[in-house]
């Protein structure tokens, strides 16, 4: 039976990812930074482990005791929403920590055993604010810009080994905790900046009322990542949900 460890899977994506897994007959390694918080149910084919993606300590211990791996879901990271000229230096290295830096450490971890087994695949979840600019979301864009980048050579480096690697890139979701997340990290910055204050308030509104037309659910996500993980045929970008396939096909 098939494994597959998902990261980020307290809420939203990453939630639904691991029950579609368990529902497919997949045995699911379901991390979370803290697991007392899950609503997963546990059983012989869904395990709950500890996992803080920007901590090279834990990435070793749950990369160890989940054990072989067939498929790694990197969907841990952090939502922002700010001008770039308010989102502090030590933020935009948390968001990258999280976001790039994190993803990176999870694939090295689990490329050596996918290597000598000669197979394996590594879905790597990216933001369709990539195929569109959007204002506010810079730092965030930016991010989220590296893990398409980063996921499309490493594919070609790594088919020689009989590995995949592929981005599954969500639209607007706001049934997920994206949003509040976002806006109470802009609380914790103070606000925005004075001279950006009408902009904001102005794109704000913008956003809210795009909710009005197609966006992605949860399960819309949870369905191209298991997508790109069993289909053989699947492309190495993903877009998933109608908005997201949308800008992509505009691009």
């Amino acid at each position: 039976m098939s494994s597959v460890l998902i990261t980020g899977c307290s809420t939203g994506f990453g939630r639904d990812t691991a029950l579609h897994f368990l529902e497919g007959g997949w045995n699911v390694i379901a991390t979370m930074r803290n697991p007392a918080a899950s609503s997963l149910p546990i059983s012989d084919r869904m395990r709950i482990l500890p996992l803080d993606v920007t901590v090279a300590e834990s990435v070793a211990a749950a990369v160890a005791e989940a054990g072989p791996i067939d498929v790694l879901v990197n969907n841990a990271g952090i939502g922002w929403l700010n001008a770039i000229e308010g989102t502090p230096m030590e933020t935009v290295r948390g968001i990258f920590e999280a976001n790039l830096f994190g993803t990176i450490a999870m694939m090295q971890a689990v490329l050596p055993g996918m290597r000598e087994r000669r197979a394996g695949t590594i879905v790597n979840i990216s933001s369709s604010s990539t195929y569109k600019p959007l204002p506010l979301l810079s730092v965030y864009r930016a991010s989220k810009a590296a893990m398409t980048a980063l996921t499309e050579s490493a594919a070609l480096e790594l088919a020689q080994f009989g590995i995949k690697a592929r981005v599954v890139v969500p639209g607007m979701a706001p049934s997920t905790s994206f949003a509040s997340t976002a806006q109470g990290h802009i609380m914790e910055a103070g606000g925005f900046p004075a001279p950006y204050a009408e902009f904001a308030k102005q794109t704000m509104a913008m956003m809210q009322s795009a909710e009005a037309g197609p966006v992605t659910s949860a399960q819309d996500v949870a369905e191209a990542i298991f997508r790109a993980a069993t289909d053989p045929n699947c492309p190495t970008v993903l877009p998933a949900g109608e908005d997201a396939i949308a800008w992509a096909v505009g691009r």
